[in-house]
């Protein structure tokens, strides 16, 4: 899993409520178990008119917003399923941090095993980053996942909470089995042990 430390990036914006998981990547696109290729699905049924092709309205259809790797989304961000694809379509399109004011909690847990951060911020935290966001290519934020701050061109940094946990697992770009193996030695000698005491096992 890539780590992630600090980026700056474009962010573009997405004022919408209760984006669902079937909203981020449709069912018609969980036939596979493979992690790449699911951006083509993002927001397909909201991201494309009567006819399948991009509306020029959504967001991440301006030209301006290509390249962006942030997204200011509204509140309840990730409700619905638990689809772990929501996540990866993410990232496929190259979103490595989402922020929010709340997100659904199994979709939450789900960006921290891929390597996706999202980021809780208070409601008129995330209407400041929304405005600055629309501004189009101009919309440059920093997100430091270290000192776990928000800070775009103008304005005091934005100061955001996070389990510190979750935290450690990005930074270190380790998911739970990635955690789980730093223990190896741990866990080898703890064997070792029981294998001498009780060799009958």
């Amino acid at each position: 899993m890539e780590p992630f430390k600090t980026l700056t990036a474009v962010a573009a914006p997405l004022p919408m409520i209760n984006v669902d998981t079937d909203m981020i990547i449709p069912k018609d696109y969980l036939k596979t178990i493979k992690r790449t290729g699911l951006g083509r699905g993002l927001f397909a049924e909201i991201s494309r008119d009567k006819d399948g092709n991009p509306d020029p309205e959504f967001p991440l259809n301006k030209p301006q917003y290509k390249g962006a790797e942030i997204l200011v989304a509204g509140d309840n961000f990730g409700c619905g399923s638990s689809r772990e694809h929501a996540p990866w379509a993410l990232l496929d399109r190259g979103i490595r941090c989402v922020i929010s004011t709340s997100f659904a909690d199994i979709f939450y847990q789900n960006c921290f095993k891929n390597g996706l951060l999202p980021v809780k911020v208070k409601p008129d935290e995330l209407e400041r980053l929304m405005a600055h966001a629309e501004r189009g290519a101009n919309a440059t934020l920093t997100v430091d996942l270290p000192n776990q701050t928000i800070e775009g061109p103008d304005g005091e940094p934005i100061r955001f909470d996070i389990d510190q946990g979750l935290k450690h697992m990005l930074v270190e770009g380790l998911d739970e089995i990635g955690l789980t193996m730093k223990k190896a030695p741990s866990v080898a000698a703890h064997e070792g042990r029981i294998a001498e005491a009780r060799p009958w096992i």
